[in-house]
């Protein structure tokens, strides 16, 4: 064909791959931001490498990032993607098995050299045939070494130079998917302000990749997505982890009191401590420690002395928090813990997602000591999740664990952002001097929470530590039934919470002939495979829990509705196990996978019509 013909299509699913230096994370961001800022529905998921320095192209060390852009509301990253960027023979390999038959694949021709293919450890010098992608359309471009032509004059060393050949890589993907280059432009500006030398070389390269393309006709067509109207409003795209930090900042102005964040850094969680010390303008404390026990119990203290106290971890670091987080159950004190669930056990797959941390957030103290249990579904909806968490905490006087994953905390997609008059006040229980009747340990009878009495307010002093403490004076106490009693009490103080809690939501008819349940970041993936069965005419329904300790209260009656269930989950069945506990005569069947990545569309349906 001569001629570039423009077709419009509703979807494309891109993935960047190459070495973990190669900027594969930046250049699928910027492609998904200014999709979004297009209009269209964007989901994300970044795919690091577990190793920090692995060889140079090996398998080990590719890093990928895939990015589902719709002309509608989008749900998942996609099973299998469109077209396929692979900066070196490494990155075709570890990637090549999430290539739809027929799909694109963009190589940089420079680096499928006999040493590069050899290094990522293919049996022959063919390594197209060898994964058997002959067939597919290729598109060879010598990447690097015309990015050094393009910035030959720019003054840049050769290590910046080769540095940049993600733009032009990301250049080629715009001219096919018929992208402006203006949002980029303005990133560049933004990145660069203290190194303005770096910006005019990245606007040439990323538009020298364009026009190589537009001059080779590199690809038969090029594409647009013709966005869908949406619902009025600002929108900006959203990482889970992002999110999760300005629902604790929104619940802290909530409750007019000052947020403190005590947390060691951890993979996933870290960039939610980084984010939350951006905001010292908002009334918010950071304080990194030197450990994931020094993190809970300056939260603890912090939440003694009257602040909206949050700790951030992954699955080991909660491990180490147990015992303070019993502390913080014992003094019945507001703390919020959040635990962007990984691989394990132990170190395990750091970078890899996996819901294997629930058990452990349910039961992982010693002694009888309940907390709240709540998971997000989705990486905007991480903000409406931990502004809940906090206010459960403040309100009810109580720790809250608020479960995210790997997935959904880097994952993104746009968001509304929403006006802080449609989120309710938050009201602490604190007692304020001149209360006569205060009793330390005194509760509430609609939540059972004590009040909180903060330090230096005369005539409210009270021993806190712990020990088991007088059911009303807080004193120690050894006392058997004053024990039971305080033992019953923390646990019907949890279970109290379901009357504060929305009830569960099924997606589809309220009965049929298989109801899919899930927990957490799995949501779009699930109803993606629900939504496609539906059409198919199959009576299944889904219910995605968030809420987890305490149940919603109609949990039971949805239940009965289905002739069966099948609870899908990345774990063993941890969550399934859960609600046979609690529901003995339901019958549960399983839908798990535990290898560090989501499920796919495919795999559900697989599942879910093995039921049918």
């Amino acid at each position: 064909m001569n001629k570039t013909e423009r077709v419009e299509i509703d979807d494309v699913v891109i993935r960047f791959s190459g070495d973990s230096g190669d900027g594969m994370q930046l250049t699928g961001t910027l492609f998904a931001d200014t999709a979004a800022l297009l209009g269209d529905g964007v989901s994300t998921f970044p795919d690091y490498p577990a190793e920090i320095r692995a060889p140079h192209g090996t398998v080990s060390g590719v890093s990928g990032f895939q990015v589902h852009i719709s002309s509608g509301t989008v749900r998942t990253p996609g099973d299998f993607c469109d077209v396929l960027v692979a900066m070196n023979p490494a990155a075709l390999k570890a990637n090549a098995k999430w290539a739809k038959n027929g799909a694109t694949i963009i190589v940089d021709a420079d680096e499928f050299n006999e040493k590069g293919i050899q290094r990522a450890g293919f049996a022959t010098l063919e390594p197209f045939e060898e994964l058997g992608l002959q067939n597919n359309n290729l598109i060879f471009a010598p990447i690097t070494s015309l990015t050094k032509e393009s910035l030959k004059d720019s003054g840049l060393d050769n290590k910046a130079i080769v540095r940049s050949k993600n733009m032009f890589a990301l250049g080629i993907c715009y001219f096919i998917y018929d992208q402006p280059f203006d949002f980029t432009f303005k990133y560049f500006k933004m990145k660069f302000k203290k190194k303005p030398d770096l910006i005019e070389p990245n606007k040439k390269v990323l538009v020298d990749g364009y026009n190589y393309a537009a001059n080779t006709h590199a690809h038969a067509n090029t594409y647009k997505i013709v966005a869908h109207k949406k619902e009025k409003g600002i929108y900006r795209t959203i990482s889970g982890n992002q999110a999760t930090a300005w629902g604790l900042i929104a619940a802290s102005e909530k409750a007019n009191l000052p947020l403190f964040c005590g947390s060691y850094p951890i993979t996933p969680a870290t960039s939610i401590l980084e984010e939350l010390a951006i905001h010292k303008n908002l009334n918010v404390k950071t304080l990194q420690v030197e450990d994931e026990i020094a993190g809970i119990c300056t939260a603890i203290g912090a939440a003694f002395a009257g602040n909206f106290a949050v700790t951030t971890t992954s699955g080991p670091g909660l491990s180490l928090k147990s015992e303070a987080l019993g502390l913080a159950v014992m003094t019945e004190l507001p703390l919020v813990v959040i635990d962007v669930q990984r691989g394990g056990p132990s170190t395990g797959l750091p970078t890899k997602t996996e819901q294997s941390d629930l058990s452990q957030a349910l039961y992982g103290r010693n002694g009888e000591c309940p907390v709240v249990v709540i998971a997000a579904s989705t990486p905007s909806n991480c903000f409406h999740y931990a502004f809940y968490a906090g206010k459960i905490a403040m309100e009810h006087m109580t720790p809250v664990i608020l479960l995210t994953d790997g997935f959904i905390a880097n994952g993104s997609e746009p968001w509304k952002i929403p006006q802080m008059k449609d989120f309710p006040q938050i009201f602490p229980p604190i007692v304020h001097e001149g209360d006569t009747d205060y009793k330390p340990y005194k509760r509430d009878d609609v939540r059972l929470a004590r009040r909180w009495a903060l330090p230096e307010t005369k005539g409210l002093e009270h021993r806190i530590g712990g020990l088991e403490k007088d059911f009303l004076s807080g004193e120690a106490s050894h006392e058997p039934i004053n024990h039971e009693k305080m033992v019953n009490v923390r646990a019907a103080k949890v279970a109290r919470v379901q009357d504060f809690i929305p009830n569960q939501e099924v997606v589809g008819e309220p009965c049929g002939d298989v109801l899919v349940v899930g927990w957490g970041g799995t949501f779009g993936h699930l109803y993606s495979a629900v939504d496609e069965l539906q059409k198919e005419g199959k009576k299944v329904s889904l219910a995605q829990f968030n809420y987890i300790n305490p149940l919603p209260k109609n949990t039971g009656e949805i239940f009965q509705n289905f002739k069966k269930i099948i609870v899908c989950e990345l774990n063993l069945g941890q969550f399934a196990a859960y609600l046979r506990t609690q529901f003995s005569n339901i019958s549960f069947e399983q839908c798990n996978k535990v290898q560090g990545l989501p499920f796919t569309v495919a795999e559900l349906k697989e599942s879910i019509n093995k039921l049918i």
